[in-house]
């Protein structure tokens, strides 16, 4: 009993000694015990927490209960090991969402989205907002990102976020040396101090200059550029907006002038990708350089390979690809189908046909994802588990496979493999671009094009198709219906929608170079014609079984309606209005057949748009070729004046001339 303290001294200073199974918290201040507690929670109630060694657990509480502090914000980090210190770390921000509220984290210059229930793919909660220099900027800033957070209009990805925080970050750095006070006052702030932030920032951009206020992730400030400076100029201005708006720059003291002078920054140009051009296409798909790919740049068989090839043989989105499910192909009355979710779209579980390569490549793959799985739990999945795995899963902290692999997993593999081919700069992106193209050039509608590619609309899918006028000529060109003349007028004779059988098609689908000839209003089909020989039928065309109407026609054809609408209208009694109406009506059929056949094919807007058949299109040299009318009538008396001097030629009666 003599050595009591001495014991005590002792005990509460030797490591604890690790039991299995068992965490020694003893010797512990009660709110250490407490947070340390709370965070073992936290870790274990996520869906795929990372790897927590309870040897790692017990270190960290060792060096607790050595530093003797109160708390886990209090430790000092230098002394543990790399994994006790993440330990701490993951419990520290779990933490912050019980010390600290929203009004104290406006306080402290920080925005936890967890306070708001939003959490982005793959970001912390945590977002710093200290790089704002000026308390007053960084406030505003606070509340627009809380009010974005909260309203019906918030972001789907972090990219919103950090445009707004690089914004106000880039225009608190020029304040600091620019502004008097450092812009820390912002009732001394004017328009001027604006306007040569602006004019600082169009220079950084003509120049190529670094940004003063940031750092990329290799440490080196990155450059202004043409897109950073217009997300400055509408990220600084949609806050700045909003504050005087609601009413809170007229409580600060903000000056008006100075939130006017940040003009708008402008939309993004709507420049498409290019597709691949014929020669890296065919680099992309060849054999040997696509097992080079998966041999150099995935020699785990992650499914890299596999990845590219259903991107360029489906055109799906890369995000489509790789979030595939697990069941993601399957076999419907014998055809094999690829089901696939287009998020961007908010169109889930679409299907189409895929060619029987692809599918026997994804069935492989599906073989090698259970592999994996059982290798790792000793058994196949349940039902529940398969329906919820991912087909091409990632390796960390994924035991139930259903996180797939990242973008920028896939993107860093596919960069190297594009660089080692020496092919420019290429993205899988125009994969998707090419594959519209291809499918336009083979006979396919926009509308045809936008449902295969999970567009919203024809306008969107113009992006991905890259045509000349030329092309949307021979397109509008192959869609015929029956002339005024025929049984049936505006009856659909060619094109995607024929209700004709396979070779009723084929001998339908004209050559317009072989077997058709330009009429007035539309092609001739009958084959002596076309050969060259004399109508029989005194170019009745209007009147003629064997002319028909093609969607180049439309705008010509409009014009005659109305023609004859006027007519009617102004015609001397019924009667004649009536005889004119009952003359036209076969022709009218026409004309409302051929708009339904464009509106269902989706080209009624592209026919409307090109005006095909003006005179221009036939005689070009002759209505591009023009005269002054001053400079005709000086050449008209600069003859009459050489004829005067030596005399006028004239016709002899036998055919000859005389002077």
């Amino acid at each position: 009993m003599e050595n009591r303290e001495e014991f005590r001294a002792w005990s509460t200073s030797v490591a604890a000694v690790t039991w299995p199974g068992q965490i020694n918290l003893r010797g512990l201040r009660p709110l250490l015990r407490a947070e340390i507690q709370w965070g073992m929670f936290r870790h274990a109630e996520q869906t795929e927490p990372g790897r927590w060694d309870l040897e790692w657990i017990q270190r960290m509480v060792n060096a607790c209960r050595e530093s003797r502090v109160d708390s886990l914000v209090d430790l000092g980090l230098g002394a543990l090991g790399g994994f006790s210190s993440s330990i701490v770390r993951e419990m520290r921000r779990e933490l912050q969402l019980i010390y600290f509220t929203p009004d104290d984290c406006r306080e402290a210059g920080f925005l936890e989205t967890d306070h708001f229930g939003i959490r982005f793919d793959k970001r912390a909660s945590h977002i710093d907002l200290t790089a704002v220099p000026q308390r007053w900027l960084r406030d505003l800033l606070w509340d627009h990102l809380a009010d974005l957070l909260r309203s019906p209009r918030c972001p789907r990805t972090a990219t919103a976020i950090d445009s707004l925080r690089r914004a106000c970050t880039e225009l608190g750095a020029f304040l600091e040396v620019d502004a008097p006070g450092g812009g820390h006052d912002p009732g001394a702030l004017r328009g001027e101090h604006m306007q040569r932030f602006v004019a600082d920032q169009r220079r950084r951009e003509r120049d190529g200059l670094p940004s003063i206020a940031l750092t990329s992730s290799t440490g080196k400030p990155p450059t202004v550029t043409t897109h950073t400076r217009r997300t400055v100029f509408n990220s600084v201005r949609r806050v700045l907006r909003d504050a005087l708006e609601d009413g809170t720059a007229e409580r600060l003291g903000l000056d008006r002038e100075f939130i006017t002078s940040m003009p708008a920054g402008g939309g993004a140009p709507l420049r498409a990708r290019r597709p691949f051009p014929d020669e890296a296409a065919r680099a992309l798909a060849d054999g040997a350089n696509l097992q080079r790919l998966a041999d150099a740049y995935d020699p785990s068989d992650h499914g890299l390979r596999d990845i590219w090839e259903a991107i360029v043989t489906t055109g799906r989105r890369t995000s489509e690809v790789l979030k595939l499910r697990w069941d993601c192909i399957g076999r419907y009355g014998g055809l094999p189908m690829f089901w696939h979710d287009q998020t961007k779209v908010g169109n889930y579980d679409a299907a189409i046909r895929i060619p029987e390569s692809l599918y026997e490549l994804l069935a492989e793959r599906q073989r090698k994802t259970l592999e994996k799985f059982t290798a790792r739990h000793g058994r196949a999945p349940s039902p529940q588990q398969r329906a919820a795995m991912v087909l091409f899963p990632r390796t960390t902290r994924n035991s139930q496979m259903t996180t797939s692999l990242s973008y920028t997993w896939f993107i860093r593999g596919f960069r190297l493999w594009v660089d080692e081919l020496d092919l420019g700069r290429l993205v899988p992106h125009q994969a998707r671009h090419t594959l519209a193209t291809n499918l336009l050039r083979h006979g396919a509608t926009l509308t045809h094009i936008r449902r295969y590619l999970g567009q919203v609309s024809d306008r969107m899918a113009e992006h991905y198709v890259h045509l000349t006028s030329s092309d949307l000529d021979n397109v509008l060109q192959h869609v015929w219906v029956a002339g005024p003349g025929t049984a049936q007028p505006g009856e659909l004779l060619a094109g995607d929608a024929t209700p004709l059988t396979r070779e009723q098609a084929q001998a339908l689908a004209i050559d317009l170079s072989r077997r058709s000839t330009p009429a007035e209003g539309g092609f001739c089909t009958f084959q002596p014609v076309v050969d060259g020989g004399a109508c029989p039928w005194n170019l009745d065309c209007h009147n003629c079984d064997k002319f028909v109407l093609s969607g180049a026609d439309l705008l010509y054809w409009r014009r005659k309606r109305e023609q004859w609408r006027l007519l009617a209208e102004g015609a001397p009694d019924d009667a004649t209005a009536d005889y004119l109406h009952r003359y036209f009506e076969p022709t009218a059929r026409a004309i409302d057949g051929l708009e339904k056949a464009l509106a269902g094919l989706g080209l009624l807007d592209d026919a409307l748009a090109l005006d095909l058949r003006k005179p221009q299109d036939y005689f070009h040299r002759v209505w591009s070729t023009a005269f002054r009318a001053t400079d005709l009538a000086e050449a008209t008396e600069a003859e009459d004046a050489r004829e005067d001097e030596y005399g006028a030629e004239f016709d002899t009666p036998d055919g000859g001339t005389q002077t």
